[in-house]
């Protein structure tokens, strides 16, 4: 994306990872954005390609420090799932699928602004809006798809909520609270501390270990199989050749 300030070298150039604003103006934007981190975190926890993420900086020009923004709560397919200080587009080569603003008196304008308009030049497939006081956005739930280059704005369903089709999910409020369903089997996430998240970050690790190690063994024994077979075959030829030698 052009800008018009001239590209640095790559190794002159500063990619802060703060800028020293809070992270969230009040509880219930930082209770609403945690939660559904940590909902998405372990919706896909069993998935060593989907980085969900949240209030970092996502740079996407290569040299130029200020061509940046932070979603509250993104989700990016096709990336590991690994521990980033910051994400560089140029360098991972996939932007986020999905994004939401937890909006405020000090954001809602520029989440519905600036921070829509970034992410459609970028390729954003889903960008919601969400206002945990229903004081700045009408109706406090709002969604949008990429339809061609265009973010366009979804209709809202009977409950006032959407679905999510790069995540599965149907989100819509409860009491100005999120909660996110499964598509498929109806059944709501659950809004998770990031302690929580860990743990079954690390149960669904544990899982994935003790599988590989039970196709391991399995492996070993169709090998062991194998190996007695071709014993005993090799037993049986050498039996009939001593019979027709005799």
């Amino acid at each position: 994306m052009a800008t018009g300030i001239p590209a640095l070298a790559s190794e002159d150039v500063e990619y802060p990872s703060r800028d020293g604003r809070p992270m969230a103006e009040t509880d219930a934007h930082r209770d609403e954005m945690m939660a559904a981190i940590g909902s998405l975190k372990a919706r896909f926890a069993d998935r060593d390609d989907v980085y969900v993420a949240g209030d970092l900086f996502i740079y996407y020009e290569e040299g130029n420090p200020k061509a940046r923004f932070a979603p509250d709560v993104f989700v990016i397919f096709g990336v590991p799932s690994h521990r980033r200080r910051i994400y560089k587009l140029w360098e991972e080569g996939v932007v986020p699928a999905f994004v939401l603003e937890v909006s405020s008196r000090g954001t809602w304008l520029e989440d519905a602004g600036e921070k829509r308009a970034i992410c459609e030049k970028l390729g954003v497939a889903e960008y919601f809006l969400f206002d945990p006081e229903a004081d700045y956005l009408d109706p406090p739930l709002q969604a949008f798809r990429r339809v061609g280059r265009q973010l366009q704005r979804l209709e809202p369903d009977e409950r006032g909520g959407f679905v999510s089709e790069t995540l599965g999910l149907s989100l819509y409020l409860e009491d100005l609270r999120l909660v996110m369903t499964d598509l498929e089997t109806g059944v709501r996430l659950l809004r998770l501390p990031e302690e929580h998240v860990a743990r079954q970050a690390a149960e669904a690790a544990q899982r994935k270990a003790e599988a590989a190690q039970r196709e391991a063994e399995a492996a070993q024994r169709k090998a062991e199989a194998r190996a007695r077979e071709a014993e005993e075959e090799v037993a049986r030829l050498r039996a009939e050749l001593a019979k027709r030698g005799r």
